[in-house]
Formats: structure tokens, C-alpha cells, sequence
């Protein structure tokens, strides 16, 4: 008989485990678009429209020191713009560029293809079941932020 503490570290272990491969194949699929992960996953959180520099650092749990230089490095590539913020000459918004936009769905959807060929071979109720569970983890996670 399995114990309930057994059982959750089980969980916690499969979470780990699938935080970490999750991460690898973002990695993955970042590189051959020129993207180190963390500039794939800017570029990704902009694909629903321009933030500000506060925002983003706490969206991506960076320093705001790493994101001006991320968002230097991605200006020089001409994939996102800094935008003046009415009222505030001090502040900026980040927003993608037209080739920014291109790129940020192009690395969200080769992680989302690979994602589907992982989950491929589960049954449509193991799917309902893992995203149910899911929603549930995230939901409670948003609500206590």
C-alpha cells in the first residue's frame, strides 16, 4: 500500500521531472531560431502586447538590470521596440517588432509541436485529466501571487 506522502512526493518528483524536460525543449527549440530560452520566452510573453519594463521583470523573475540587456540585445535585432509611455518620459513599453511578432510564433509553436508529439500517444482522457489538473495547479498558483 502506497502512503499519501509517498504518493505526493511521487508527484512532486513527476513535476520536477517534467519542469526540467519542458525546459530542455525550450532550449531546444530556441537555438536553431537563434534564441537563448530566456529571450524565446520574452519574445513569447509579448505575443499579447507591449509591457513595461517592471512588469517584465517580474513576469520572467529576472533582474531588471538582465532584462535592459536582453531587451538592448533584442532591439539590435530588430525584434522588439522600446515605446515611449505617455506621462512618464522615464518609462518605456516593450513591444514586438513585425520580424519580433514572426519569431515569437514561430518559437511558441515549435514548443507547442513539440509538446503535442509528447503527448501524443495519451488517451483523451488522460489529456482532459492532465489539463484538468493542471488548470487547477496554475489557477491556485495565480490566485496566490
Amino acid at each position: 500500500m502506497t502512503t499519501t506522502a509517498a504518493r505526493d512526493t511521487d508527484l512532486a518528483s513527476a513535476l520536477v521531472q517534467t519542469m526540467h524536460r519542458l525546459q530542455d525543449l525550450h532550449a531546444e527549440t530556441s537555438r536553431p531560431l537563434g534564441l537563448t530560452p530566456q529571450q524565446a520566452h520574452l519574445l513569447c510573453v509579448l505575443l499579447a502586447g507591449p509591457l513595461g519594463m517592471t512588469e517584465l521583470s517580474r513576469m520572467l523573475n529576472i533582474e531588471r538590470s538582465s532584462l535592459t540587456s536582453m531587451v538592448d540585445r533584442l532591439e539590435r535585432r530588430s525584434l522588439v521596440a522600446r515605446i515611449p509611455t505617455p506621462g512618464d518620459r522615464r518609462a518605456c513599453r516593450i513591444e514586438l517588432t513585425d520580424d519580433g511578432l514572426a519569431l515569437a510564433h514561430e518559437a511558441h509553436d515549435a514548443v507547442v509541436d513539440r509538446i503535442h508529439s509528447m503527448t501524443a500517444e495519451l488517451s483523451a482522457t488522460s489529456r482532459s485529466t492532465l489539463l484538468t489538473a493542471l488548470q487547477a495547479i496554475l489557477a491556485k498558483e495565480t490566485s496566490a501571487s
